[in-house]
């Protein structure tokens, strides 16, 4: 009996998709695509202007007499007045408010970072009874308004002999931002690979060698973001300062700034203000333009993993 081989079925040709056959929409979409592409652009064109024109007229007037910022303040200046900043940074004592504040902030940014990442690691890594009440702890500090507790602190502070004291405002300060600090690095620790601190355990590092030689290189990324966030909120803290220390010689850069413009009287110095002005924010804005891409790092780190 012969068999015969039925041959594979061929395919009938398929006709080409016209633009007709096209999913319908699909124009349209891009359309609406590239419209919101300009509209955000737009918006952030116009919120870049809004932040950089006060800061570039800042500087600008900082090397203009006070008759010119008064007379013509949109316009460029005459020639460069340094001896504004001379002045500012002399007659005003901004280089001892400068001195203090770098004292101060320098003191209590180390000791938070080092604080909070400590506790934030043992949140993160280690599973005891209580562990979430004291997580929620911190965060309760986050959302209790300082003005609440200006009183209170400040007869602390001067029963344990701290006010008017460099050291006893590092410690306020310290207690002031060890909330956010827990915060932000208790999450960041939880997205670190758990394999690396194993190994190390494996090898026979104890838990204080593990967190200081392992895990917190592995969180520079977190700590930098959140040092910079501290860092501008201590550079920039006002009213802690103005209850707590009251020392002449004692204050700090944003002290400095009230009374250069409120002791000049109806004679203001206003060239001067606007010099030392600039003195305060330069600080910030070298520190975020050297750090903006660990910064970024550290804030996208855990949506990453």
């Amino acid at each position: 009996m012969k068999v015969t081989e039925i041959p594979p079925a061929v395919p009938a040709p398929r006709s080409p998709v016209t633009k007709e056959d096209a999913p319908a929409g699909g124009p349209a979409k891009s359309s609406e695509g590239k419209v919101l592409n300009v509209f955000s652009h737009g918006v952030l064109i116009i919120w870049a202007v809004l932040v950089v024109m006060p800061l570039l007229w800042a500087v600008m007037s900082s090397f203009k007499s006070d008759d010119s910022i008064l007379s013509t303040p949109w316009s460029l200046p005459d020639r460069l007045h340094f001896e504004n900043w001379s002045r500012a940074w002399n007659q005003a004592h901004m280089s001892d408010y400068f001195f203090n504040t770098i004292l101060v902030v320098g003191g209590s940014l180390v000791g938070t970072l080092l604080l909070g990442s400590m506790a934030a690691y043992v949140l993160a890594r280690f599973d005891f009874p209580g562990n979430r009440f004291v997580y929620f702890l911190f965060i309760g500090g986050m959302s209790f308004p300082i003005i609440l507790a200006l009183v209170p602190l400040f007869f602390v502070m001067n029963n344990m002999g701290l006010l008017n004291s460099v050291h006893g405002l590092i410690l306020v300060y310290i207690a002031y931002s060890l909330p956010f600090t827990v915060f932000f690095l208790t999450s960041f620790f939880r997205t670190l690979p758990t394999s690396i601190a194993e190994a190390a355990m494996l090898d026979g590092a104890s838990h204080t060698r593990t967190f200081f030689q392992v895990m917190l290189p592995m969180a520079k990324p977190g700590l930098i973001s959140v040092g910079i966030f501290n860092f501008l909120g201590q550079w920039n803290q006002y009213m802690l300062p103005t209850v707590l220390n009251t020392d002449p010689d004692g204050k700090v850069l944003s002290q400095g700034l009230v009374e250069l413009a409120t002791s000049q009287g109806y004679k203001g110095d206003w060239s001067g203000l606007f010099a030392g002005l600039v003195m305060a924010m330069l600080p910030v804005l070298a520190a975020y333009i050297v750090f903006q891409r660990q910064v970024v790092a550290g804030l996208t780190a855990g949506a990453l993993k």
